[in-house]
């Protein structure tokens, strides 16, 4: 059943995704319309499993459109050993277990029809989405079924699979999560009750309260807080073990010596049955510090999350050239230097090389930012997580792995983000010298009122040692940096350390990128010189097209009306031949538009110049043999872009602008 989608009155929806039909794909009286050919299989295989279920759940989803990526791709190489060696877990079950990220996951739609793949495919035993990573947990018989059978039919309902590449991390990183969770729900149950005990116990000392009474509630305060500072409490002694091994003054020292100081002295009082007990302030602050623990660890774990998740987008697979010209998929973990791959169109470079045969554009963007595709052709180097564009290419293997531009461009960027903060390195520094000082203080303190109360000594040392607990060095600090880093992080600002985020506090001079800060980081149509009439000719013929100057022609200039596209022939590098309601249409550089229809116009020869220097990539058209238009392609400046600069700009800041 489509998504239908009132408030676009005129347009033909989507079947499966419920997006707008591009006019040139319309099928005049077709049942079922589709915006692309991987809606269309995700469409059948979803209706062939009897899962129509799924548009019953997307529908109540609000924004749950989204077109199905199908690759169609036979995932030979999951099969591989050297992939399973890499990826793979066995069970004590004798079950296969892997990690896949998936994409195009957008609603609880997707987490529903991703689990139905168990019901759907004998021989798997459990699919779980994680929808907020993207993160599928399969589960599989291998002597009933082959991964690649799984994966493939994933990628057929519309979700494309990666390998996760950090899941022998991430499972050591779930265990400790959990572990500390837990010390964190004991300790805040145990501060609570204690807390309300503590109540009573304060209420007692100005109402009035009998002895017995009084006895119970120091008592059961003692038992429940026993948990917490004998297990809740480990990680901190943990930290004073290690610091004396190393002969430093670490701040779990303090927090170490306040804690068990302030028990002990809660826990005298009570056996005396006279004087303080610190019961609450101690359950309170360990459950306190332990919350500050967690967040710290999360936001520290963030950036090698987005790293991973950056990594399992990397190809997994790659077309090997043999010696007699034969070629066989492998996993990407089965490269060595010296290998000749080959890359079709629409394949991500699996390796960093040099291009042996074979000419084409590719899309560097997730290395460069830049949107706007770069020719290649042989011995132009070429990197892996980049994009060919055009037509296939043979690349000769250099550097394979982690040792790729894009392994050490991640590693950076994970680096940048476990980087602390100066004022938080800066409290590190100081903790030495203020444990040194508090041990200090609290040794005078002791001597000092042993000679002038000794009963009084040790509890007035114990308070010392609780006022002085390095709270604010051990827990704000970190806790502040990691608050202003998630706040960013929602507003879409990626901050690479808290050093990052401190040298903002201070204005001086800001470094802008262009392309995708001040731009919008995709080609779109700038400007368009000569007939206008033409450009639903050019969208139609455009609208099945995959490179980046085609779709952003094809959204540019729709007229909304079907057009009868035959006849239509690519040329790597130069542009589109198509007929288009009978029309001979040329689309593409004026060069090459030139050579079929003879030299341009003046006024569309002065629109390409005019297009170079403004920056703008100029595409000629042609229509029966005679140009026709000039459109000008280029990154749009982002609409909030002038508003941004001009508040950075009265906040003191000094702009300039990086750009190739």
């Amino acid at each position: 059943m489509p998504v239908n989608r009132p408030d676009r009155p005129g347009e033909v929806p989507c079947t499966h995704c419920g997006l707008p039909v591009p006019r040139g794909l319309v099928e005049p009286g077709a049942t079922e319309q589709f915006c692309c050919n991987g809606c269309r299989m995700a469409w059948e295989i979803i209706h062939r499993h009897g899962l129509d279920g799924y548009y019953e759940i997307k529908a109540r989803v609000a924004d749950a459109t989204e077109p199905a990526h199908t690759t169609g791709r036979r995932y030979e190489e999951f099969d591989d050993p050297a992939f399973a060696e890499l990826h793979v877990r066995t069970l004590p079950s004798g079950l296969a277990t892997i990690d896949f990220y998936l994409e195009g996951v957008h609603c609880a739609a997707c987490v529903w029809l991703v689990e139905k793949t168990a019901v759907v495919l004998d021989g798997v035993a459990e699919v779980r989405l994680d929808m907020a990573r993207s993160l599928a947990r399969v589960v599989w018989d291998p002597g009933a079924i082959r991964l690649s059978a799984i994966a493939r039919f994933l990628d057929s309902i519309g979700y494309v699979p990666h390998p996760y590449r950090g899941v022998s991390t991430g499972e050591m990183a779930r265990r400790e999560d959990r572990i500390l969770l837990v010390r964190i729900a004991v300790a805040g149950a145990v501060a609570g009750n204690v807390m309300l005990l503590a109540i009573a116990l304060y209420g007692g000392q100005f109402h009035g309260m009998a002895p017995a009474y009084r006895n119970l509630f120091r008592w059961a305060s003692l038992i429940l807080t026993l948990p917490s500072v004998l297990w809740c409490a480990r990680v901190f002694y943990s930290g004073t073990f290690a610091a004396l091994k190393t002969r430093t003054l670490h701040m779990d020292i303090p927090i170490t010596i306040g804690i068990w100081a302030s028990f002990l002295q809660g826990a005298w009082n009570t056996f005396r049955g006279g004087g303080h007990v610190y019961f609450d302030s101690v359950t309170a602050l360990i459950f306190l510090l332990l919350v500050g623990r967690w967040l710290q660890r999360r936001q520290q774990r963030a950036a090698a999350d987005a790293t991973l998740l950056l990594f399992s987008l990397a190809p997994t697979s790659a077309r090997v050239v043999e010696e007699d010209g034969t070629v066989r998929e492998v996993a990407v973990a089965s490269l060595q230097p010296g290998m000749v791959v080959e890359v079709l169109p629409g394949d991500s470079i699996p390796a960093d090389g040099v291009v042996v045969s074979g000419e084409t554009t590719l899309d560097r963007s997730l290395l460069t930012g830049e949107s706007r595709p770069e020719a290649a052709g042989p011995g132009d180097p070429v990197h892996a997580g980049t994009v060919n564009l055009s037509a296939p290419v043979r690349v000769e293997v250099r550097v394979v792995g982690e040792d790729t531009r894009l392994g050490r461009l991640m590693r950076l960027v994970e680096e940048g983000a476990r980087r602390r903060a100066p004022v938080v390195r800066l409290a590190d520094r100081v903790s030495g010298w203020f444990v040194a000082a508090v041990l200090t203080l609290a040794a005078v303190t002791l001597l000092l009122w042993l000679r002038l109360d000794p009963a009084s000594a040790v509890e007035h040392t114990v308070a010392l040692l609780i006022v002085a607990c390095p709270c604010a060095l051990g827990l704000a600090t970190p806790l502040a940096v990691a608050a202003a880093i998630g706040r960013a992080a929602r507003s879409g600002i990626l901050i690479k350390g808290g050093d990052a985020l401190e040298h903002l506090a201070r204005p001086s001079r800001m470094i802008l990128d262009k392309t995708g800060t001040l731009t919008e980081g995709r080609l779109a149509l700038v400007e368009w010189w000569g007939d206008r009439r033409v450009g639903p000719l050019v969208a139609a013929a455009e609208a099945r097209a995959t490179h980046p100057a085609a779709r952003a022609l094809a959204e540019a200039v729709d007229d909304g009306r079907p057009h009868r596209v035959t006849g239509s022939v690519q040329t790597t590098g130069a542009g589109l031949e198509a007929r288009v309601d009978g029309r001979a249409l040329l689309v593409g550089s004026p060069r090459w538009v030139e050579e079929r229809t003879g030299p341009l116009p003046a006024p569309l020869r002065e629109a390409v110049a005019e297009a170079a220097e403004r920056g703008l990539t100029p595409v000629a058209v042609a229509v029966d043999g005679r140009a026709a238009a000039v459109a000008g392609l280029g990154d749009p400046v982002r609409p909030e872009a002038p508003e941004a600069v001009r508040r950075l700009l009265e906040t003191g800041w000094e702009l300039e602008i990086l750009s190739g």
